[in-house]
């Protein structure tokens, strides 16, 4: 077998569940870990099926090789492409990062490499992100002439807005820490500590009840959507159904116990 077809033999996504934790990693070191149609589709399939597996409770974006991902595979863009086939693109990559908020476990970006373009829109849709120092960020497309609209969508959502700006208007990288300090990302580790780092995150996660960290996940988010009194009428009704929940109860029960 030569390489080219070794290559295509490969799968495109690496899927491990070892509960309560399941890694999905981006596995085309070589081209950067586009998010090409079908990486993009093989992801979507990947969180669709983890969703119902009640044994996952932390679900981690990785990937292999140097780059996280570059974004979207420039060869899909090519001037053939029609408008319609561009949109249809785009929305797939969309429903993609939706996806990722809408999942009822939490989801955490492992980041080893360059994330740019839609890599970086990648982590930052992800619920937390954890980057090895060496790591390095930008949403780039403007150094092509295509600003990185989607992406912005997330950005805008986890850095304040000169910043977030500033980085789609120059297209100019920032480092893992600055990251950390815009809030990009969680944690910045040496990149010999990664793992070790998602280890702990995603034990302390895992230790606590499914139910309250779903509903908590899906509130946070809805929230930040609303006005500030829609805001906390959710609230207080996600926080009641929440704590009539059975671990809700027994938690509460043992903490009064103990008083």
């Amino acid at each position: 077998m030569n390489a080219n077809v070794e290559a295509q033999a490969e799968p495109l996504l690496i899927v491990e569940r070892a509960a309560p934790v399941a890694r999905l990693t981006l596995n085309r070191a070589a081209k950067y870990n586009v998010l090409s149609a079908a990486m993009i589709g093989a992801l979507k399939e990947a969180l669709a099926t983890l969703a119902g597996d009640s044994s996952i409770r932390a679900i981690v974006i990785a990937a292999d090789g140097k780059a996280f991902s570059a974004g979207h595979d420039l060869a899909e863009l090519g001037p053939e492409r029609s408008r319609a086939e561009l949109e249809a693109l785009f929305a797939s990559c969309s429903e993609l990062m939706l996806a990722i908020q809408r999942q009822p476990q939490p989801v955490i970006a492992r980041v080893q490499g360059v994330a740019t373009a839609a890599g970086c829109q990648l982590v930052a849709m992800c619920d937390l992100a954890v980057a090895a120092s060496n790591a390095r960020f930008a949403v780039s497309g403007i150094n092509l002439g295509l600003f990185c609209a989607t992406p912005s969508v997330a950005l805008s959502r986890n850095v304040a807005r000169k910043p977030a700006l500033e980085m789609l208007l120059t297209g100019d990288f920032i480092d893992a820490e600055t990251a950390r300090e815009r809030g990009l990302v969680n944690r910045v580790v040496a990149p010999e500590a990664l793992d070790d780092e998602i280890a702990k995150l995603t034990a302390s996660i895992a230790a606590k009840s499914p139910a309250a960290v779903a509903a908590g996940k899906r509130l946070f988010y809805q929230q930040l959507e609303l006005g500030i009194e829609a805001a906390y009428a959710r609230a207080g009704e996600v926080m009641a159904c929440n704590a009539v929940e059975p671990d809700a109860r027994r938690g509460i029960a043992a903490f009064t116990k103990r008083g």
